[in-house]
């Protein structure tokens, strides 16, 4: 276990990150199926590097890909449950 990663997630590195286990990961590896969850604070591990996940937003599900820069972050991290504001333009000038 490396402890850098529990430091930079803000939980005791005797802890360990927190993760889900996903029945289906070996299938999601193989068959190239995403993963449906809700667990936005599971903790993206090594493993996870490849596999493509549905992330719950409160809405809908976001795709996400696992890239291996996303390693010891969230998976909520990459689902947005804000979407960006922007000013109209009116039909009076």
């Amino acid at each position: 276990m490396r402890p850098s990663l529990a430091v930079l997630s803000g939980r005791s590195a005797w802890k360990g990150p927190y993760f889900v286990s996903f029945p289906n990961l070996r299938e999601a590896l193989q068959n190239n199926v995403p993963i449906k969850t809700q667990a936005r604070s599971c903790t993206i591990l090594p493993n996870f590097v490849g596999i493509k996940f549905q992330v719950h937003n409160g809405k809908e599900f976001i795709d996400v890909q696992v890239t291996q820069d996303m390693i010891g972050h969230k998976l909520g991290e990459f689902a947005h449950t804000k979407k960006r504001f922007t000013y109209r333009q009116t039909k009076n000038k």
